[in-house]
């Protein structure tokens, strides 16, 4: 097992930005004979408000838990932008995660192509582009993940004392009122991918596993878009568990989500539908 970082040139953000990639290395059977070359499954791993591609492997056991299951984790640098794409240009953060950084990653790494080994995961800020893109992208992302999602700006109504402000997000959103009609809002992107269906009865919804602490304060917007994606069918697991808004919840996730991750041949997870 790698920890590679990098810098890339993003032709869609204009400047070099960082990754962290963890990406498991050929085993030596015998002296001179390597195993055969494989493309790896792959978690596209996005980290929180005020973080950095290094936060997943400095503050859990990522390295570890991604090694044992012969997986594959690409986690880019998000700034503070939710992963939405910006008002400002050479900001697209939705797109370079979407599609610059899958479609160069996979030219860099041995990684697979097929949508079913593709997934797109994160914590809070990281949680909401992790919905936001997965969904948006949905032919690229056949699971996404969502931890302690911060999606209060779209499910809370706007006197709400919970939907805070802390980096001033319409610097991100522009009218958060404006912006809740776009497919910067994950419910609107929910129902453009059920459009995309009805054109492409091919295409199948991704695999959703939402968690939050249940002494987090975005818990209640967590439950609202829960009970939006079962109102309308969509195949999720959800998950509340004792915790607040860290990386002990977070840790105490990871291993989790990598089992509910169809990594195994013919594996897949845990069952659409279940809530705990």
């Amino acid at each position: 097992m790698a920890i590679l970082h990098a810098s890339i040139f993003s032709q869609t953000l204009k400047r070099t930005v960082p990754i962290e990639v963890i990406l498991p290395a050929d085993k030596v059977l015998s002296y001179g004979q390597k195993r055969e070359a494989k493309q790896f499954k792959t978690l596209y791993l996005l980290h929180g408000l005020l973080g950095s591609c290094e936060d997943w492997t400095q503050n859990t056991n990522i390295r570890q838990q991604a090694e044992e299951r012969d997986l594959a984790v690409v986690m880019p640098s998000g700034e503070n932008s939710f992963y939405v794409d910006q008002l400002l240009p050479n900001n697209d953060f939705g797109a370079y995660v979407g599609q610059e950084l899958v479609e160069l990653t996979r030219r860099m790494f041995p990684l697979s192509d097929r949508r079913e080994d593709t997934f797109l995961g994160g914590l809070s800020m990281g949680g909401f582009g992790a919905l936001r893109n997965g969904l948006k992208y949905c032919e690229t992302f056949g699971s996404i993940v969502s931890l302690s999602a911060a999606v209060h700006m779209f499910e809370l109504e706007p006197e709400d004392p919970r939907r805070e402000m802390l980096i001033g997000e319409d610097a991100c959103f522009g009218d958060l009122r404006t912006a809740a009609a776009t497919d910067k809002n994950p419910r609107v992107a929910f129902l453009q991918m059920r459009e995309k269906m009805r054109q492409n009865p091919a295409l199948t919804p991704p695999r959703i596993y939402m968690a939050c602490g249940t002494e987090d304060s975005l818990l209640g917007a967590n439950r609202l878009l829960r009970d939006f994606f079962l109102a309308n069918g969509q195949p999720l697991t959800y998950v509340e568990e004792p915790g607040i808004h860290d990386w002990a919840f977070w840790q105490g996730q990871i291993g989790k989500v990598l089992d509910w991750l169809p990594l195994d041949a013919g594996s897949a997870g845990i069952s659409s539908g279940h809530v705990q």
